[in-house]
């Protein structure tokens, strides 16, 4: 049984006891949140449905950064340079359980 979940703009399959990584939540370390916005769930026959109330629990891991992205602009023949690097808040997530409100 898996769950397609939306949050931070992105989408994320996910089944019990997996771990993600997603854009950081505001919850501490050992809580537990909730991820309501459920877009597809599958049954115990891996068949999709989808229940308006269906919910994703999960743990909150740890609160991090993402690897460093590096943007780098220049104009030809111009001596224009300019760098500059980006890291991402990031939240890992274990997720607990899939709720199927019916």
């Amino acid at each position: 049984m898996f769950a397609v979940v939306e949050t931070g703009g992105k989408q994320y399959k996910v089944k019990e006891q997996d771990v993600i990584k997603i854009e950081k939540l505001n919850a501490s370390v050992g809580e537990e949140v909730t991820l309501s916005n459920v877009i597809a769930l599958t049954n115990a026959d891996n068949n999709i449905v989808f229940t308006q109330n269906a919910t994703v629990t999960a743990s909150v891991l740890e609160q991090c950064r993402n690897d460093k992205i590096m943007i780098f602009k220049k104009r030809r023949r111009k001596n224009y340079r300019r760098k500059n690097g980006h890291r991402q808040y990031m939240t890992v997530l274990r997720v607990i359980k899939i709720n199927n409100m019916e």
